[in-house]
């Protein structure tokens, strides 16, 4: 009995695995799994944002790592060059993060699991804001979310709400993205998947207005280690963004998996 029970355990796993993989984590959203290319490696995208009154190209690097199956941390370290309307062009290293995740739940089933975690990130104030236009908010920000979803070998869902403390008088705000994923190939392993996200991504800044993008985006898994993302968030509400309205941002990035 305990080594049937053993053989059904490890047999969940990599069926676990290989849905994880051919469904793929959300692209502007957070995921609650942690294995295969949400897990230990290394991620980039550069974000082309264009503004009414300023052009912004933004590189992030992360650095995922897995502790334990239910715990990682990671570091985000930001390259940013900003192209203001009548100024000069300004490159450096923005705000750098350094975050943690600790999975509360999960229940997994046959082709199935849904999974949450809760997420705490903190931003040091590390871009330049002696001259204009700045690199960093010159702030310290905390934030706590609760991530969420449930994925299936036909779709996934994400949802990802989480409060967000500013130092220095200035407001806090409410971050909440909600994400749907739909894997295009038949499923097969090792994992090749075309994945379509449709996803609303959200900021609300007390006492100043609101961020809402919707954002389309498609994924490429070119196998267990890599995959491939772009996607483009379209301004449905940035009544928070007085005087730098945003037309839109443009993303294109990567995952790659190290074990």
């Amino acid at each position: 009995m305990k080594q049937r029970t053993t053989v059904y355990t490890i047999s969940l796993l990599i069926l676990f695995i290989g849905i994880a993989n051919s469904q793929g984590p959300p692209i502007f959203t957070d995921t609650p799994i942690m294995l295969g290319l949400e897990g230990r490696g290394i991620r980039t995208f550069g974000n082309i944002v264009s503004k009414e009154n300023a052009n912004a190209y933004i590189q992030p690097v992360a650095f995922p790592f897995n502790i334990s199956t239910n715990w990682q941390v990671g570091v985000i370290a930001p390259f940013m060059s900003i192209s203001p309307d009548g100024l000069d062009t300004r490159s450096g290293i923005g705000d750098v993060k350094v975050f943690t995740k600790y999975q509360l739940y999960k229940k997994d089933g046959k082709a199935k699991t849904f999974r949450g975690l809760v997420k705490l990130t903190e931003t040091f104030p590390t871009g330049n804001t002696s001259n204009a236009p700045a690199l960093g908010t010159g702030v310290y920000q905390t934030t706590l979310s609760l991530v969420n979803g449930y994925v299936t070998t036909k779709y996934g869902v994400y949802g990802e709400f989480g409060y967000n403390i500013t130092s220095d008088g200035l407001p806090d705000n409410l971050v909440y993205n909600i994400a749907f994923g739909v894997p295009l190939l038949p499923q097969n392993y090792p994992p090749k998947q075309l994945n379509l996200f449709l996803e609303l991504n959200g900021n609300h800044i007390f006492e100043v207005g609101n961020n809402l993008f919707l954002s389309p985006g498609i994924q490429y898994i070119a196998g267990r280690k890599v995959l491939f993302e772009s996607g483009i968030q379209i301004p449905l509400d940035d009544s928070a963004s007085i005087g730098q309205r945003t037309n839109f941002i443009l993303r294109i990035g990567t995952r790659i998996l190290i074990f």
